[in-house]
């Protein structure tokens, strides 16, 4: 027998072997025949290696039917026994094959389209340092990786390995897939795994709705790749390859993307549910998929003021478009108009009164929209000049309350999101900048020296020698706190699952560890005069190695605990957590910002720390801690109705300096009572700059950014279309505002469902003239009327559903102040005229009456019940037309 029949043999041998590994539990009936499928282990000379799924990966250096060229020199089969405990197996990725030269990997396929899948994982081999691993690769015309650092992407991405998907449309067989050198002195190529697997070539559709142009465009899907960006079982666990008629991995971690405290609640359908896939499409999605997903609450006077809303980190570049194929299946109703709710993408509302059962009927032409699986595509670009930090693409579910179906709710099955090439047919985005802190080493060279360069280069060795010296003498002299600069040059970000665009925003903004001064923090953007640079020996010394004892609290970032300086200062020490839901990005906003901002009325930071992979920051200590804690929940005496109306205004005055003190002005973006901090004689400060943006340009009217905030004081104007203003701070404060004056959570479950929502509840009790339903019992009789309604009149106006409705900060600083001398002036005429008991009567036995313009009150029955008490809340037309004039009138800020 010849060696080209055993060879032969040996083929149809592996592709037998192949194919019946490759079956799965819905492969029966698909339309779909899965026909070239290669799993190769890179640097492998076994010809069977079997994954803990079951799937068996053949070794390059024994596979027929596959070439490798690897230029004029040899490649390298490389092996490791150490296992990153992270990594998903052993196989492919403890073995790889390194080249010093372009060479390509050539797969026998049949034409059509095919999932091509590289990965990733350098390890430390021989004289080959994994930070030099650089690689780009492209099919035919097509770059899908350019010079990229595997090393760096992998610690950019948070991962402990890299693994990149494309769809390749191969029109001439075979598929040849070339790789070459990175653009660095010294690099190579470290392969572990190439899979290649064939798909349906009607998975993607040939023409997208272009969200953001309104149009269906056809970008010539034929000969487009396409790099999958992400893919998640929403709601559900994670889907492995095995268990995909395509061998894909859906995530089910879809929570790490969710922007706000809205998660929703997760829908299961029992397992012996059959999913029904509308035109046969069997290989869309698993039935796993669709059996699972992510709906809204129960509640729908909560749902109606919220979202579900996801942000998903891409490439700022405008010349990238993105296909978004959002997956459904109603499994729960059984009929129409359940619930139906619109659909945004980057602020652009793509469906409108999307009705899931119904549309899974139009598709199938069926009259039953029950457990039918299907999916719908859009596509959609960024705009020019987006940074790091805004480059993301935000899916928002929005129940619709207009059609009046019977539940305010959304769901979402599943989701995928795929990067198109450009025209220049390159799928490479803008790299990260090489300044993360990995350092390359340098390559030693061999070049002789001409005689003329002799001498040169002896003065230059002398002095080379000198500044040696020097340095060595400098580092044995130098202050012990500098030593640890070694390792802050390293520093890492939180590893915070799912953070690569914080991580992104931090690197492209140049604040690297080579760009950092002596202390290990940021040379350029943090004046040493303004904020102390310290090391983490200093900051777990003043606070006895973060004694559990000095905790002062926990909010989103981490614990916060009490320290001292070393002239005795009491400090509040914030230090970040790798369980928090903020990373990088929040920390370095809010150095850059209260490095630059100084005012009474917002906390000073002290100092920061970046040092052996910390993120902490040091502020002055608020000695009587959040307001919050002063209105429920802790027992702390009552807050008189004058000290509410003062830290509101100081809060104001704070915010009001945000949006007017700087050009563009900032916004704050997380307004609510734990931000807002009392000292020692209760002065309000306002606090947690992380999530601050930028206000808009001159020229335009928001700034469009993913949305994040707190759950119960977020704009719902900026919930739905995700276009940031500094009325969004004021719909906050009107929250705020009315948290004070009612004593109560935002959100409170244990209530009836028309109460749960202190905003939505408050307004309807304004309108009825039912203030007395919500108001703090202790405050009953302590107030002016005419305090008290200009002050309910100012909340009010806070919280229009549109930003336009609403009154600047100023105007609302106006307000409040005018509140307090309202206030003061009721108080001394109530005393002018001697009525006693006006503010120490036991609110038990007390009720309201109205005489002249102030709440008195007089005894009464000890039977009669608290809560048959009325206010009468009702405001003359005198009264109304004062309190509109106030909110049309100018207000000069600098007067302020």
């Amino acid at each position: 027998m010849t060696k080209v029949k055993m060879d032969l043999i040996k083929v149809l041998t592996l592709l037998l072997v192949l194919a019946l590994a490759s079956k799965t539990p819905y492969t029966e009936g698909a339309s779909f025949a899965l026909i070239d499928k290669y799993l190769i282990d890179c640097g492998s000379i076994s010809d069977h290696s079997e994954d803990s799924d079951g799937r068996v990966w053949v070794g390059d250096g024994s596979a027929s039917g596959l070439i490798y060229l690897a230029g004029n020199s040899a490649s390298v089969e490389a092996s490791t026994d150490i296992q990153n405990p992270n990594l998903p197996d052993r196989v492919p990725f403890l073995s790889a094959r390194i080249f010093e030269t372009p060479f390509s990997y050539t797969f026998n396929v049949t034409p059509g389209r095919h999932w091509l899948r590289l990965y990733f994982y350098p390890f430390a081999f021989s004289r080959y340092d994994p930070r030099l691993a650089f690689v780009t690769v492209s099919v035919a015309s097509v770059v899908l990786i350019k010079n990229m650092n595997i090393s760096r992407e992998i610690e950019a991405q948070n991962y402990a390995y890299l693994m990149r998907e494309f769809s390749i449309n191969v029109a001439s067989p075979p598929l040849s897939v070339s790789f070459s050198l990175g653009q660095v002195n010294g690099s190579f190529i470290m392969l572990n795994g190439i899979e290649v697997v064939s798909m349906p070539d009607d998975l993607f559709a040939k023409s997208i709705k272009r969200v953001d142009l309104s149009v269906k465009i056809t970008p010539g899907m034929d000969s487009t790749a396409l790099q999958t960006m992400y893919r998640l079982n929403v709601g559900g666990q994670t889907v492995k390859a095995p268990n995909d008629d395509l061998f894909r991995l859906w995530m089910g971690s879809d929570e790490e993307f969710i922007l706000t405290a809205a998660t929703g609640v997760t829908d299961l359908a029992s397992p012996d549910r059959v999913i029904g896939y509308v035109n046969n499409k069997t290989y869309a999605a698993p039935q796993a998929v669709y059996r699972t997903a992510r709906s809204m609450t129960n509640d729908d006077s909560v749902n109606i003021n919220s979202n579900l809303t996801w942000s998903f980190s891409v490439d700022p570049d405008p010349d990238f478009m993105y296909y978004i194929r959002l997956h459904f299946c109603e499994f729960v109703y059984g009929q129409q108009n359940m619930r139906a709710f619109d659909i945004f993408i980057n602020s652009y509302l793509v469906e409108h009164a999307f009705d899931v059962y119904a549309q899974a009927m139009v598709l199938s032409d069926d009259q039953d929209g029950k457990d039918k699986g299907f999916f719908m595509d859009y596509a959609v670009s960024l705009p020019s000049n987006v940074t790091w930090d805004e480059s993301n693409i935000v899916i928002t579910l929005h129940p619709t309350n207009f059609t009046q179906p019977m539940k305010f709710n959304a769901l979402l099955n599943g989701l995928e999101m795929f990067k198109l090439n450009d025209s220049s047919g390159n799928l490479q985005g803008p790299l990260p900048p090489l300044s993360s802190g990995i350092s390359l080493p340098e390559k030693s060279s061999s070049h002789r020296v001409l005689k003329p360069q002799i001498i040169g280069a002896a003065v230059g060795v002398a002095g080379l020698l000198s500044l040696l010296i020097v340095g060595c003498l400098w580092c044995t002299c130098r202050p012990k706190k500098e030593k640890n600069k070694g390792s802050s040059q390293t520093w890492l970000p939180l590893p915070l699952y799912g953070s690569s665009d914080d991580t992104r925003s931090f690197l492209s903004k140049g604040s690297s560890a080579s760009a950092k001064s002596n202390a290990g923090s940021y040379a350029s953007s943090t004046p040493s005069h303004l904020c102390r640079h310290f090391t983490f020996e200093e900051i777990s010394s003043m606070t006895n190695n973060f004694d559990e004892g000095k905790v002062l609290g926990v909010g989103g970032f981490g614990k916060v605990y009490e320290g001292v300086l070393e002239d005795g200062t009491k400090v509040a020490v914030k230090r970040g957590s790798t369980h928090s839901g903020q990373g990088v990005a929040e920390f370095q906003t809010e150095v850059e910002l209260l490095s630059k901002l100084r005012h009474h009325h917002l906390v000073s930071l002290v100092g920061h720390c970046e040092d052996k992979k910390e993120m902490i920051l040091v502020y002055d200590c608020m000695a009587n801690g959040p307001l919050r804690d002063h209105l429920y929940g802790t027992g702390l005496p009552h807050l008189s109705w004058k000290q509410r109306l003062e830290i509101c205004i100081g809060a104001a005055r704070g915010l009001h300096y945000l949006h007017t003190g700087s050009a563009q002005g900032i916004i704050h973006r997380d307004v609510k009572t734990t931000n807002i901090l009392l000292d020692e004689k209760f002065v309000a400060k306002v606090s947690d700059f992380g999530l601050s943006k930028t206000g808009p340009h001159l020229d335009e009217t928001h700034v469009s950014t993913a949305v994040k905030g707190s759950f119960g004081y977020l704009d719902p104007e900026y919930f739905r279309r995700q276009q940031l203003t500094e009325k969004s701070d004021v719909y906050s404060f009107g929250v705020v505002l009315m948290e004070v004056l009612c004593a109560r959570p935002v959100i409170n479950p244990s209530l009836p469902r028309d109460e749960i929502n202190l905003a939505e509840w408050a307004m309807k009790c304004l309108k009825k003239g039912m203030l007395d339903q919500i108001i703090d019992p202790y405050l009953l009789g302590n107030i002016s009327r005419a305090s008290l309604n200009r002050f309910a009149e100012t909340a009010e106006r806070c919280l229009q559903e549109r930003g336009i409705d609403r009154p600047t900060m100023g105007d609302v600083l106006w307000n409040l102040e005018s509140c307090l001398q309202l206030h003061k002036s009721s108080l001394e005429k109530s005393l002018d005229e001697c009525k006693p008991g006006i503010l120490d009567l036991p609110i038990q036995v007390v009720e309201l009456s109205k005489l002249d313009d102030s709440f008195q009150v007089k005894p009464k029955d000890n039977n009669e019940s608290h809560s048959n008490t009325k206010v009468n809340t009702s405001v003359s037309e005198d009264s109304n037309s004062s309190i509109s004039a106030v909110f049309s009138q100018l207000v000069n800020p600098q007067g302020r």
